[in-house]
């Protein structure tokens, strides 16, 4: 439930509009049609406390001063970037207003005194119910006089500076192509009534759909025309779950193409592929379009692209198996774990430069090679639609690029040559992200895994937790170490598989190889505070596809089995990372997954006594039931127990007759 606040207090309030309606009544119309399930106005700060004291959910916060289109107030309100939204505005208000400085999309600075890349408060926010106490000082405190000297005088400017200055982490809403403008005396209303009449709403909304940075292919050849996609879409009333749903579909069709084989097939896969990725797209312009956002959704988004993703190398290794040759499971499980090993990194570092632009740099870091790249990045970053910006956005091989590279070359040539280069561009651009983010991370000196539960997202089992911890050694080198021995031993393997020898003879070094890949359990309790550690994740993941993967080689386990068990561990990774990145709940049935440490242990046990392969496929089933189950739970059962309860009525006891 939304309550919608407005501050009746500015002198702006009692401006009339064209229609002779006071503008603050206005306002408080265009919240009830933004979505707000009760607009109550406020005289002063004291009365604003006494509003979000009691609230029990999120809280809409404008000023009187405000004019803009209805969808202006209703972006804010549903905005999925977080909890805590302020709008911000490019051009400062005649009247004055806090000046804004954001990275990354956070409010990093709010005050008169703020310098840099600068918007301007707007004159509206949406609290999060976590932040509703932060929101009651803040008024407080502004209604005592405690504010920074030099703040402007707008009572809402006044409480958003406040609520800053706790650290509350807001994020910014920009406005683009629809119109919000502040207004302080008659002709300023005027002439900002006249702008919002200028302009086609629901026009501006579609296009606003469609991100405003998006990737090369996505942007010249889905994003022309796919918000004609959205449009028919909101009409027959599909949600973008639905929509999620088809691309799957698609994506599957493409897939078994892919496997069957043939011309025809692989040129009519390459279409499918191409279409499903167009509604991946669209789900989230509809999304976007009729505000329909939740924590559901996305979730259910992310995991299913990677899904669809790894389904189609499947399809690929089928192809190129059935066309003759030898390695077309091979390269079809090597382009999934490089993917997900690049996915794990591409996370954390998000995670980490989000946490970075929340921090002040510390003195000691300034200049240096980090300090030109992050300076060098930034100057490409702003220089939109320039041939550097779109070659850094592209060389980093992003999905549209992914499926664009897929559908051409399996259309063109094969499956074999489609799974080649994949994993050719991948791994440069795994090669150049790594090595320019590693100098960056050093620069930034951020410490991100002492943010989370790092127990939780290094997927610890109960085997890594009790085991000691490896003093003044870096979890970061003995996660490296734990992911070389798995490597060796697969390269071993491969090695004796291709000589003919047969790579059964080499059981023996599996007990070897897991002890090294247990080193990484060393550094479990050590604090993860390093620059660095944020590749842990990344590292551990390594570790235990490359030992599943040489256990497969090893125990003669057949390719399209060992794929799909290490499918099975991804969909399980992406889940946590899913959830970080959703804001969610740890799964519900984590435990009961046993960690990396203890499935490496299950599948090395399995391996020794000789039943590789059926040690695989009921792990593999295994956690498969215990992740279905764990959807259920989460998104499910538990929901609907919580509705449930807050439903039962409150007893207030008695004496039983």
């Amino acid at each position: 439930m939304t309550l919608a606040i407005v501050l009746a207090g500015d002198a702006a309030a009692s401006l009339t509009t064209r229609t002779g309606e006071p503008l603050a009544d206005r306002i408080a119309a265009q919240c009830r049609r933004a979505g707000a399930d009760e607009v109550r106005f406020a005289a002063d700060l004291d009365e604003l406390a006494a509003l979000a004291g009691a609230a029990q959910g999120p809280v809409l916060v404008t000023g009187a001063d405000l004019v803009a289109h209805t969808a202006v107030l209703r972006h804010l309100a549903t905005s999925p970037v977080g909890p805590t939204v302020a709008l911000v505005l490019a051009d400062l208000p005649a009247g004055g207003a806090t000046r804004v400085r954001e990275e990354r999309g956070q409010v990093v600075e709010a005050g008169p005194a703020t310098d840099g890349p600068t918007g301007f408060f707007g004159g509206a926010l949406r609290v999060g119910v976590d932040d509703l106490p932060a929101l009651v000082t803040a008024a407080r405190a502004v209604r005592s006089g405690a504010v920074a000297p030099g703040a402007p005088a707008g009572v809402v400017d006044r409480l958003f500076a406040a609520l800053s200055a706790l650290g509350t982490l807001v994020f910014a809403h920009r406005v683009r192509l629809l119109v919000a403008r502040r207004v302080g005396d008659a002709a300023e209303l005027s002439a900002a009534e006249a702008a919002v009449a200028a302009v086609d709403e629901d026009r501006a909304e579609l296009r606003l759909s469609v991100k405003e940075r998006d990737d090369f292919f996505t942007t010249f050849f889905v994003s022309t025309w796919s918000p004609y996609v959205v449009r028919v879409a909101a009409r027959l009333r599909l949600t973008p779950t639905v929509v999620t749903m088809i691309s799957v579909a698609f994506a599957v069709a493409a897939a078994v193409l892919f496997a069957v084989g043939g011309r025809p097939a692989l040129v009519a896969g390459a279409v499918l592929l191409y279409l499903g990725f167009v509604l991946d797209c669209v789900d989230g312009q509809l999304a976007r379009y009729t505000r329909n956002f939740s924590a559901w959704g996305g979730w259910l988004d992310t995991m299913a692209d990677r899904a669809k993703e790894y389904v189609v190398y499947a399809g690929l290794g089928v192809g190129a198996t059935q066309a003759g040759h030898r390695y077309g499971w091979a390269l079809a499980i090597a382009a999934m774990t490089l993917q997900t090993v690049r996915h794990m990194t591409d996370t954390w570092y998000g995670v980490l430069h989000d946490e970075a632009a929340r921090r002040p740099r510390p003195a000691a870091t300034g200049g240096g090679i980090g300090d030109r790249l992050n300076a060098a990045s930034t100057r490409v970053q702003a220089d939109t639609g320039s041939l550097s910006y779109w070659l850094k956005r592209t060389v980093v091989f992003p999905i549209g690029e992914r499926w664009a590279l897929v559908a051409l070359t399996v259309a063109l040539f094969n499956p074999w040559v489609s799974l080649i280069a994949v994993l050719v561009w991948g791994t440069l651009a795994f090669a150049y992200t790594g090595a320019l983010r590693t100098l960056r991370a050093r620069w930034m000196r951020v410490p991100v895994l002492g943010t989370v539960d790092a127990t939780l997202h290094r997927d610890d089992g109960a085997l890594a937790t009790r085991l000691p911890v490896l003093p003044r050694v870096a979890p970061l080198a003995l996660a490296v170490v734990a992911a070389l021995g798995p490597a060796a031993l697969l390269v071993a393997a491969l090695v004796a598989a291709r000589s003919g020898d047969g790579a059964g003879d080499l059981v023996w070094l599996v007990p070897a190889a897991l002890l090294v890949l247990l080193v990484g359990a060393l550094g479990s309790g050590a604090a993860h505070d390093g620059g660095l550690d944020w590749l842990v994740p990344a590292a551990l993941r390594a570790g235990e596809y490359l030992f599943a993967i040489a256990v497969g080689v090893i125990g003669a386990v057949p390719p399209w089995l060992i794929f799909g068990y290490v499918f099975v561990l991804t969909v399980h990774h992406y889940d946590l990372t899913a959830r970080l990145e959703k804001r969610q709940a740890a799964p519900p049935l984590h435990p009961a997954t046993f960690g990396w440490d203890g499935r490496s242990v299950l599948l090395a046990l399995a391996a020794i006594a000789g039943f590789a392969g059926i040690g695989m496929a009921t792990l593999g089933t295994y956690l498969l039931v215990v992740f279905v189950a764990s959807v259920v739970l989460a998104w499910v059962v538990l929901p609907a127990r919580a509705a449930r309860a807050s439903t039962l009525p409150v007893r207030t006891g008695g004496v039983p007759g």
